[in-house]
């Protein structure tokens, strides 16, 4: 019996916290608002005046394509010229893992 009345204690111990937290917090965001209502004097907005201006978001340009091959280099020559592109930072790893494996025929 003693398991039982631990728990029911314990039960109606954390229902009281919540309950007791619930109705701070609800407080403190009445007080909070009304605060805000005072500091701030109510805005009325016409209806002929323009809507706030949204965020406009451009998208990034894509990288730029990997340095075209010409057919006459050897495969070191186009393995280089990759290596360098990857070195300036024009080529990302992928990019350069992606022509390697092309040029390879892998």
């Amino acid at each position: 019996m003693g398991l039982v009345r631990g728990m029911a204690r314990t039960a109606v111990v954390a229902g009281t916290a919540t309950a007791v937290s619930n109705r701070v917090a609800r407080r403190q965001y009445n007080r909070w608002e009304a605060q805000e209502a005072q500091a701030a004097p109510q805005q009325q907005q016409s209806w002929d005046a323009p809507p706030p201006a949204q965020p406009v978001y451009v998208a990034a340009a894509p990288p730029p394509p990997p340095a075209p091959v010409e057919p006459g280099d050897s495969t070191t020559e186009q393995l280089e010229r990759l290596a360098q592109l990857r070195a300036q930072g024009v080529l990302s790893e992928e990019e350069f893992a992606a022509a390697k494996a092309k040029l390879l025929g892998l």
